[in-house]
């Protein structure tokens, strides 16, 4: 674990960001989350639990619904409302503990107590359709949940935008496609892994870095979304690419122009970047509708 005065550095650094993009938020006008239901479930600790965010399917579907958690609790609204409103599948918002106060595994084990949790209630979720989303960190969680704390062919697909893949490389090694954009500051990605990782931890173990997971226990059916002038592109469609020459797969793989790391979160209409925003949802409601 880290030292008294590593951790009291590292979480000043991490509220002071946090704080940065709170303000961002605000700024930009992102919506507000308004769930159809708000859920408290238990975790594995016995004395805290985990709130989650019910988006129910516009589309009626007999019998229990499919599911989509999303990891990146009220940040995501306009895409679990794109997801609820043109699919039959029914979304929960899924929060994570953060680092540096809850370093891994602690955000994995959120996501897997709330996939649990969903499949504990079977008159209420379709378990042939679960799928799993995520943005960036969250993503870089349904990958790693996926494809080491399930069996093979539990999850129908699953969907990542801008996932962070390999976290063993430094940060000063990895080049955005086109850099001449607002790429993640090397200092920043160096801080989000000293955070998430604890000091001794194997970056190279795949439940942190999915790149070196066994590509067999991923999902058959992957959506992958990328942006040029993001760092981490190309590990991601680097794995997109593995998993794509495996036999029985369905993988997309697109890398969005003029766009840089989180850029769907603070789009304008009628810019470039609001039509990648459309055009990479409308790719993931398309994944989860087809037979």
């Amino acid at each position: 674990m880290f030292s008294i005065l590593t951790y009291c550095y590292l979480k000043t650094l991490a509220i002071l960001l946090r704080s940065i993009t709170a303000l961002g938020s605000r700024i930009a006008g992102r919506p507000v989350p308004r769930p159809d239901e708000v859920r408290r479930i238990g975790s594995r600790d016995p004395w805290r639990t985990i709130t989650i965010h019910v988006y129910r399917a516009a589309k009626p579907t007999k019998g229990p619904k499919p599911r989509v958690p999303t990891p990146l609790h009220g940040s995501d609204v306009e895409f679990c409302q794109t997801i609820s409103q043109n699919t039959e599948y029914t979304v929960l918002d899924v929060p994570y503990r953060l680092a540096p106060e809850n370093p891994f595994p602690a955000a994995l084990n959120d996501v897997e107590d709330a996939i649990k949790y969903a499949m504990s209630r079977t008159e209420e979720f379709d378990l042939s359709r679960i799928s799993l989303s995520g943005f960036s960190a969250g993503a870089n969680l349904v990958l790693a949940a996926s494809a080491t704390l399930f069996p093979p062919n539990t999850f129908r697909s699953l969907i990542a935008f801008y996932p962070p893949v390999d976290l063993a490389p430094d940060a000063a090694t990895k080049v955005a496609p086109d850099p001449s954009g607002r790429v993640i500051p090397i200092p920043v990605a160096r801080l989000f892994t000293r955070c998430y990782v604890p000091p001794g931890m194997d970056k190279r173990d795949p439940r942190i870095s999915p790149k070196y997971a066994d590509l067999h226990r991923f999902p058959h059916r992957l959506l992958v979304i990328t942006c040029d002038g993001d760092s981490l592109a190309l590990e991601g469609e680097e794995l997109a690419q593995k998993l794509e020459k495996l036999p029985g797969r369905h993988v997309v793989s697109e890398r969005m122009a003029g766009c840089n790391h989180a850029w769907d979160k603070r789009t304008r209409a009628g810019t470039p970047q609001r039509e990648a925003r459309d055009r990479a949802y409308a790719l993931a409601v398309d994944m989860l509708n087809e037979a």
